[in-house]
């Protein structure tokens, strides 16, 4: 998955997180079974070119949630030291 920039405003979001929340549950967070089953279908859709319009969407919000995990476990390991 393409990585955009992320919007300023996740930066907020995430300081807020990362100072309230429960460092080792974000750390060890997964999606749940269902969840990346569903992912590994919209990727493979994505990869054969079959992606309705709203499989897309989909697939781009899967894509924002990560890229915000991300940030937030990364956030977090550094807060740690």
């Amino acid at each position: 998955m393409a990585m955009t920039k992320r919007p300023a405003i996740y930066d907020e979001l995430v300081d807020v997180l990362v100072e309230s929340a429960d460092a080792d549950r974000i750390l060890s967070f997964r999606l749940s079974p269902g969840k990346q089953a569903s992912l590994d279908s919209l990727l493979e859709k994505n990869r054969q070119g079959t992606l309705t319009g709203d499989e897309s969407a989909e697939l781009d919000a899967f894509e924002h949630f990560e890229h915000l995990i991300r940030l937030l476990k990364a956030r977090l390991l550094q807060k740690r030291g």
